[in-house]
């Protein structure tokens, strides 16, 4: 059993004020007007750390930054350990958003251990979920996997719909890259029911996310852009930037694979604005992939095309997102024998000799 989902991250009096559906404008208003009559050093932290997290999902990752370190700070100031793994879980959270996964791994482990030594359960449990998701996002499943389902055993057993929705559509994405759908497919509409049923749209969102891929993936488009729209209309109503701009990819994705390229084109083009403003480079890489592939099967020239794929490769392995990596380089690989000319035309008696054919790509 699990009861209606609720936000941690709000501590003290904005505990009582702000919810887990609450828009992230109305959240910056709110913390903002708490840390300016904070009267100690561990109200402020509080009121800092939904600053952060208000800013971090509104895609403005500067003032992100600066909250979260004023969070610590003040937490440090006022001998916190649970205040200071919860900045800490913000900070790395904000590393992984923006790229920066070595960094992002650190802090999170700083965040596990000051969570466990506090006996802060959630602020421990929100930081082991946070080092899972960057290992799953690096691909590193043999690592996290385990952990996932702890993490959702520890949501069951507390009655925490939040963290069970996002344990589950964590397991949902690994099954899904690693090809196993039908399981994907079940955990991510199951992780939509729960979500439903603990009025978490945000987790909602999230999840039909996920159902619409798996949904692309078996051949149903229409139905996985009708998914998107829904989740696209939370997304705006809670100020959800990242989450949406990660929903029009999807829609680039969905797409491409039923062979609308202009479409897909137009619509990658889109989450690559979003995602350059708020100054996200995983989510800037993969929309620049997709755009790119969508251009090669438009007719862009061939060379070019590599010449954007080396540069992304290099991205990817920078930014550490090795399945990414892998879909650049099968991409290449298939650009190139398409690309290549075909070997010399066969010995004839003509006195004039056709020059060597190029395979259109399909």
């Amino acid at each position: 059993m699990y009861g209606k989902a609720f936000a941690p991250e709000y501590q003290g009096e904005l505990g009582s004020a702000l919810g887990v559906n609450s828009s992230y404008e109305e959240v910056l208003a709110t913390a903002r007007l708490a840390r300016s009559r904070a009267s100690g050093p561990l109200e402020r932290a509080r009121a800092a750390l939904a600053v952060a997290e208000a800013n971090r999902r509104l895609g403005r990752v500067t003032d992100a930054g600066d909250a979260w370190r004023e969070s610590y700070r003040s937490a440090r100031t006022a001998g916190d350990a649970g205040a200071m793994a919860w900045a800490l879980w913000s900070g790395g959270t904000l590393a992984r958003q923006c790229g920066t996964l070595p960094l992002a791994r650190r802090l999170l482990t700083h965040a596990v251990t000051l969570g466990a030594g506090s006996g802060d359960r959630l602020a421990h449990g929100y930081s082991l979920a946070g080092l899972a998701e960057t290992g799953r996002i690096q691909g590193d499943y043999a690592a996290v996997a385990e952990l996932h389902e702890q993490l959702l055993e520890q949501g069951r057993a507390h009655g925490e719909a939040r963290h069970m929705v996002w344990a589950m559509s964590g397991i949902a994405q690994m099954h899904r890259n690693t090809g196993e759908y039908a399981k994907a497919l079940e955990l991510f509409e199951e992780s939509v029911r729960i979500a439903t049923e603990a009025d978490d749209t945000r987790g909602r969102a999230w999840s039909l996310r996920g159902v619409a891929d798996v949904l692309s993936v078996q051949g149903e488009p229409d139905r996985a852009l009708e998914l998107l729209s829904e989740a696209e209309v939370i997304c705006r109503a809670m100020d959800l930037a990242g989450a949406l701009a990660y929903n029009h990819k999807m829609r680039g994705n969905v797409l491409y694979r039923a062979g609308r390229y202009a479409a897909a084109r137009d619509t990658y083009s889109v989450a690559l604005g979003e995602f350059r403003e708020m100054h996200e480079p995983r989510g800037t890489a993969l929309s620049r992939l997709g755009l790119a592939k969508s251009r090669a099967r438009l007719g862009r020239d061939p060379q070019e095309t590599l010449d954007e794929l080396a540069e992304l490769e290099r991205d990817f392995t920078r930014i550490g997102l090795r399945q990414a990596r892998d879909a650049v380089i099968a991409f290449r690989d298939e650009e190139s024998a398409t690309s290549a000319p075909a070997g010399p035309a066969p010995h004839c008696d003509a006195t004039t000799h056709r020059s060597a054919a190029v395979p259109a790509r399909s």
